[in-house]
């Protein structure tokens, strides 16, 4: 079964893309290529079980098992030893990715406590979004009572946009909703 999202984004966001920058080519329209989630855990220094529960709660809001991070080199400021863990992360394709756009959209930001908007301000000249969000509790997958720590979150869409103006079109017409 196809995505909801992905269906808008053939149906609805392809011929408005195409109509308002006047591209020549379906395949110029820019799409969305994988979303990446990033959980850091610098408590996993003093006790292994944040990282343990770092990688179940990931696991659970994705729906795929995440890569353990572990730092690339020795950072004595930080107490911070060459492959200790420091973070998880997973990337999504296909329709686990489509699925997860759609359920942050239209589930997620909306449970967000005063929730203004997203920034618009979060592009990274190339047409690609980050993210950042401040707790994994706004996610309905996530039981409050087994939660060991509060963490946030940074989520990168990565896209075939060139530019930034045609990423922001292309989100606002998926319908993330940006501040006014």
């Amino acid at each position: 079964m196809i995505p909801r999202f992905q269906e808008l984004y053939k149906d609805e966001a392809v011929p408005q893309m195409m109509k308002e920058f006047s591209y020549s080519n379906i395949m110029e329209v820019p799409r969305l290529v994988k979303i990446v989630v990033n959980i850091g855990v610098g408590e996993a220094k003093i006790d292994s079980k944040y990282i343990d529960s770092a990688i179940a709660e990931l696991t659970q809001i994705s729906g795929q098992h995440p890569l353990l991070k572990r730092a690339k080199r020795s950072v004595a400021g930080f107490k911070v030893r060459e492959g200790m863990p420091v973070g998880t992360m997973v990337t999504l394709r296909g329709a686990k990715m489509w699925e997860f756009f759609e359920r942050l959209v239209s589930v997620v930001l909306p449970r967000i406590k005063d929730f203004q908007g997203v920034s618009d301000k979060a592009f990274d000249g190339r047409g690609n979004y980050n993210l950042g969000l401040k707790e994994q509790l706004i996610f309905p997958e996530i039981n409050y009572d087994k939660v060991a720590m509060v963490r946030g979150m940074n989520v990168s869409f990565v896209t075939t946009a060139k530019t930034d103006e045609e990423s922001h079109a292309f989100f606002k017409v998926m319908g993330m909703p940006f501040k006014k």
